[in-house]
């Protein structure tokens, strides 16, 4: 089997290229394909690079944003939150200012907070119910 390896080597080597114009021409167009093939694989391959670095950025980006998007909405939904309590509040002062201007109320206001009287009124102040328990 070794002979036979051997002599088909032999036979091989003993066969001469022809040199003319024709064979140089088509190894020439051989050599072109095979190098316009790499060349285009090259291409391929970096373009391929760069639109997968491409995708890569913008899928980040969008990510990014989505992230920054909630963020926003939930603060959004927390300053609607306090805008509606300063609302409320804005409306009790808006009241009170109201009720200030009537000067019945103002009369009210002082004997009630600070103890004021009419002329022949006498004040008495009685204890609360849980205030009278807890001193007995």
């Amino acid at each position: 089997m070794a002979k036979r390896q051997d002599q088909i080597k032999t036979q091989q080597n003993n066969v001469r290229t022809l040199e003319n114009d024709y064979v140089r021409s088509s190894e020439y167009k051989a050599n072109y394909s095979k190098q316009k093939k790499i060349r285009f694989r090259r291409r391929m391959f970096v373009f391929g690079i760069i639109a997968f670095a491409t995708l890569f950025f913008l899928i980040k980006t969008n990510i990014h944003q989505n992230e920054r998007l909630a963020q926003k909405e939930q603060q959004k939904e927390e300053v609607l939150a306090q805008l509606e309590e300063v609302k409320e509040r804005q409306e009790l002062l808006n009241l009170q200012i109201a009720k200030l201007e009537d000067d019945e109320y103002i009369a009210k206001l002082a004997r009630k907070e600070f103890f004021l009287s009419e002329d022949g009124e006498i004040i008495f102040t009685i204890p609360d119910e849980g205030e009278s328990k807890g001193n007995e």
